[in-house]
């Protein structure tokens, strides 16, 4: 699995990125400012960095001529800065793409990807994501699948799968996924899990999507094809 580092300092951008890249089948981690992130580009380098040019302690130009001294791991550009000048400079020292603010995380995601290809970084091809949410309109689909989840099954699939193998409590699940815990009951998560597993184990007979953890709660279990 590849490894991007996400370099933001921003909380909100920096989540959204990290959760769409996990759901593109990458690795992604997070430094909040340059120093951490010149460490880490230097001591492990990334399989690709999205670097944001506005930083605390370093910016982004000086974390990118720094590692460029010791490392050609690619590195794609974030900046709100859309002046020619911050452009070229940032790509004569070495950046392979520039992307400005606002951008769409399903943009980035693309061309975190045209990167890699482009750069021979990609290696073995990733396996395919078999689950796919579509956050916008409330669909899911497995191998391809249509799950044709309720909106309460969407959003549950939506908060186990955002964190595979952590182990999430039925009170927890019911702060995360309900809308309205007033009149709801932590039996009312196992009647929704059951059948979500049914509708997973239809789609791709064999798999088991969703572990039971004894007296504690549920935990999703990501399988590769």
């Amino acid at each position: 699995m590849k490894r991007i580092l996400v370099v933001e300092d921003e909380d909100d951008i920096a989540s959204v990125l990290v959760d769409y890249l996990q759901h593109a089948g990458y690795q992604a981690d997070r430094a909040s400012d340059g120093e951490e992130a010149l460490a880490r580009m230097l001591q492990s380098p990334p399989d690709l960095t999205l670097l944001d040019i506005m930083l605390p302690r370093l910016d982004g130009i000086e974390v990118l001529r720094r590692a460029r001294l010791r490392s050609a791991s690619p590195v794609i550009m974030l900046t709100a800065r859309i002046e020619e000048v911050d452009r070229l400079l940032g790509l004569e020292l070495g950046a392979d793409d520039y992307i400005c603010k606002p951008f769409s995380p399903r943009e980035v995601v693309a061309r975190v990807r045209a990167v890699l290809r482009r750069t021979g970084a990609a290696g073995t091809p990733e396996a395919p994501v078999r689950l796919q949410l579509d956050d916008t309109h409330w669909r899911a689909s497995l191998d391809g699948v249509p799950l044709n989840l309720t909106r309460l099954e969407f959003r549950l699939l939506q908060v186990l799968s955002r964190q595979p193998g952590r182990i999430f409590s039925r009170a927890q699940l019911l702060d995360l996924a309900y809308d309205d815990t007033a009149d709801v009951t932590e039996r009312a998560v196992d009647s929704h899990i059951k059948n979500l597993r049914r509708k997973l184990a239809a789609a791709a007979p064999g798999d088991d999507w969703i572990r039971s953890v004894y007296g504690v709660g549920f935990a999703f279990e990501e399988a590769r094809a």
